[in-house]
């Protein structure tokens, strides 16, 4: 089991040495040693699968959804852990970490995105992104800190949530349903449009009925207590259309209203209706949501983990967002992910709102410790790196990286970032 790893003569324990520190009165900044980090080399790549949580449940069945799990091992010892992507891209990505400085993030990102001839696409991302909260939970570890701390602190509490299926009606209402989720401390309650067990989609039928649907949830839930994803199934006339009717029930955020291929065709939408538009959950990098969010298209990003590339690029999408007054609201993924988001949302004041799939009480038997979720919420904790615990015994190793391999050999400027070959 990989517990969070003691102190050693390479990495002492920041906590030890400021409480030695205290006790010896030396407690003036001027008398403080340096942290600096001690020199070292990623030694290996290991990437599992896992057989989902305690009701052996997976994640969603697609790439972009995937909750593999990979470690980093360090020579001294050091191991960073993140989760995401898929055999062939990880091979790719990881093989371009092996003998590098660890610490380097923001160098290992853009070696790994742009390392080959065409740059990373959504699905590479999620791979790299993998990598990235590894690196990021490596260096928590290493300093004996969370990873919020070293993103700037907390300008938050808590995170808040909406819930995706819970409570499920049952024998009730959506009007029961939202309130009982509301009175669980969740902020939302998330209603869809799409209907599993009927894919012929009627147009005007589904438009009256997710009205309908809406307005015992705002009876429910009240003024943004509720809100609802249109699953990008409605052409534009019709998703514009339901959008219009329900403006007066102000919903906390109406989501992927159109595909996402062009999301330039969000100008016509957001011209003829004035609800909330939520979007993102399936780009990845900043570039793919930059128009959304410059012209002020959207007004919460969906974006998430390890989707974008992990924290480094998230954290950038952050920034873009607060620029331009957009909120982060992004889409449930695996549960290592998920602590991560909790890490980052809580270091940024934008206004922030993640999805929990389920009642929040959904556990893992290869991770002994996750995210922590309490009254509707999750909370930060102060556990170094992520905070994440595994255990190696209940995963199947599907891969080892141990051997240095370049894509393409990419240039440098003068004071050795990276430009392009």
């Amino acid at each position: 089991m990989i517990r969070n790893l003691p102190a050693s003569p390479q990495y002492p324990s920041r906590r030890n040495l400021l409480r030695g520190l205290a006790a010896t009165g030396a407690g003036l900044l001027g008398e403080l040693p340096a942290f600096a980090l001690p020199e070292d080399k990623i030694k290996s790549v290991r990437y599992f699968t896992n057989s989902g949580d305690a009701n052996g449940r997976q994640g969603q069945p697609m790439v972009n959804q995937s909750t593999n799990v990979v470690m980093i091992e360090t020579q001294r010892g050091l191991i960073g852990i993140g989760e995401g992507g898929e055999p062939r891209t990880m091979e790719e990505c990881a093989s371009m970490l092996i003998g590098l400085d660890p610490f380097r993030i923001e160098s290992h990102w853009q070696r790994m995105m742009r390392g080959y001839f065409y740059p990373a696409g959504r699905e590479k991302l999620h791979s790299l992104g993998a990598l990235d909260l590894a690196l990021w939970d490596l260096k928590g570890k290493a300093l004996d800190v969370p990873v919020w701390q070293l993103l700037g602190g907390k300008a938050r509490d808590h995170v808040e949530l909406y819930s995706t299926v819970f409570p499920n009606p049952g024998g009730g209402t959506l009007e029961d349903a939202a309130r009982a989720c509301r009175d669980a401390g969740f902020r939302t309650y998330r209603h869809a449009t799409d209907n599993p067990r009927q894919r012929v989609v009627d147009r005007f039928k589904l438009v009256r009925k997710m009205y309908d649907d809406c307005v015992l949830l705002h009876k429910g839930a009240g003024d943004g207590g509720w809100a609802i994803d249109f699953h990008t199934e409605l052409d534009l006339p019709d998703a514009i259309n339901l959008a219009t009717l329900l403006e007066p029930l102000h919903p906390y955020f109406c989501e992927d209203l159109i595909r996402s291929e062009n999301v330039l065709a969000y100008e016509t939408v957001r011209q003829r209706t004035k609800v909330p538009i939520a979007v993102g959950e399936q780009f990845g990098y900043k570039w793919d949501v930059s128009a959304l969010i410059e012209k002020q298209l959207i007004d919460y990003t969906r974006v998430t983990l390890p989707n974008v590339g992990g924290i480094t690029e998230f954290m950038k999408i952050v920034a873009l967002a607060e620029t331009h007054y957009i909120g982060m609201i992004p889409h449930f993924t695996g549960p290592i992910a998920e602590a991560a988001l909790v890490h980052c949302l809580v270091a940024t004041s934008v206004i922030a709102l993640m999805e929990m799939l389920g009642n929040g009480t959904r556990t893992w038997p290869y991770l002994p410790k996750a995210y922590d979720f309490k009254d509707g919420k999750l909370w930060p904790n102060d556990r170094p790196g992520l905070g994440v615990q595994v255990d190696v015994s209940k995963m199947s190793r599907i891969g080892e990286y141990t051997t240095y391999r370049a894509g393409m050999l990419l240039n440098q400027r003068p004071d050795g970032s990276f430009t392009n070959w």
